[in-house]
């Protein structure tokens, strides 16, 4: 498997023995990263949603009452795909601008930056808003549960805590 690094040269590389047909080629390497990059969405930590696979199994369920709700940021991770995208980007981009020489170093211009940027835009766009809630079991325990803020909770409300052994869910 080739690395991150090795494929942006290879891409780069490529570009500088042949830069018109790289640009006839950038349209369709645009479209193969955003399809990349929409390959790459990640599940959500919603109460209210459940995938394929999580349907039809049981849950254990217990009461409580929230005691305290925290605001979090949600960080997805980052799986590089904004930063090669970004690159090969950029490279193309660089290299419509100037000629020769000069076109090898705006390409490679072109491709830091592309790649700063689509790094920085797939850390932004990976990180989302939750809730830490905290909620006091009717047996005494304490639970946390860190998840999507898509639903209100307040101290003093009484909730359900859905496990099925591996992810825990709070819900009214």
């Amino acid at each position: 498997m080739m690395s991150s690094m090795q494929m942006l040269f290879n891409a780069i590389s490529t570009h500088y023995f042949c830069p018109r047909e790289s640009l006839m080629k950038a349209p369709i390497i645009a479209v193969a990263l955003l399809a990349t990059l929409a390959g790459c969405a990640v599940q959500p930590n919603s109460a209210n949603v459940y995938s394929a696979r999580q349907t039809q199994n049981e849950q254990s369920v217990r009461m409580g009452t929230v005691e305290s709700v925290r605001d979090v940021t949600i960080d997805k991770g980052e799986s590089g795909t904004g930063v090669l995208a970004g690159a090969a980007l950029g490279g193309v981009a660089g290299s419509a601008i100037g000629g020769g020489k000069g076109a090898i170093a705006t390409s490679i211009l072109g491709a830091v930056a592309g790649g700063i940027a689509g790094q920085n835009i797939e850390a932004n766009a990976s990180n989302k808003r939750g809730f830490e809630i905290t909620v006091r079991l009717d047996n005494g325990d304490l639970r946390a549960i860190v998840q999507d803020a898509d639903e209100l909770f307040r101290p003093g409300e009484r909730v359900r805590l859905l496990s099925d052994g591996r992810k825990t869910r709070v819900t009214h």
